[in-house]
């Protein structure tokens, strides 16, 4: 959303728009976007990654923090999926009962509200 992506479904950004004083976006996620640009896998994301906190200060997004409870379920999810920042996505959610935005259907066995 930040990026206007066109990989960004419909669904999914109409849900952004509805409620962009309402949005979220995990701690994890700005790890995982700034590692990807520094790695060479992410250069699009250069405008962003230097103020990420800002962007989303601009965009009306609220941050999410890591706390020991994400943490911890996190690390005590069941199953086979072992990507750390997906992982860390799935418990906040959990933990906070947050709808998460993702294109990722792996993530429907953990049971939680998956926007796509």
């Amino acid at each position: 959303m930040i990026m206007d992506s066109t990989r960004l479904s419909p669904k999914a950004k109409s849900t952004i728009e509805d409620l962009i004083n309402e949005v979220y976006v995990s701690a994890a996620t700005g790890w995982e976007i700034t590692t990807k640009y520094r790695i060479g896998k992410m250069p699009e994301v250069e405008p962003i990654v230097h103020d990420f906190k800002g962007t989303l200060k601009r965009m009306s997004f609220h941050e999410l923090p890591i706390s020991m409870d994400h943490a911890a379920r996190s690390g005590l999810l069941a199953g086979a999926h072992k990507d750390p920042f997906d992982r860390m996505l799935i418990a906040q959610s959990l933990a906070e009962g947050i709808p998460l935005i993702s294109n990722e259907a792996v993530f429907d066995s953990f049971h939680i509200q998956r926007i796509w």
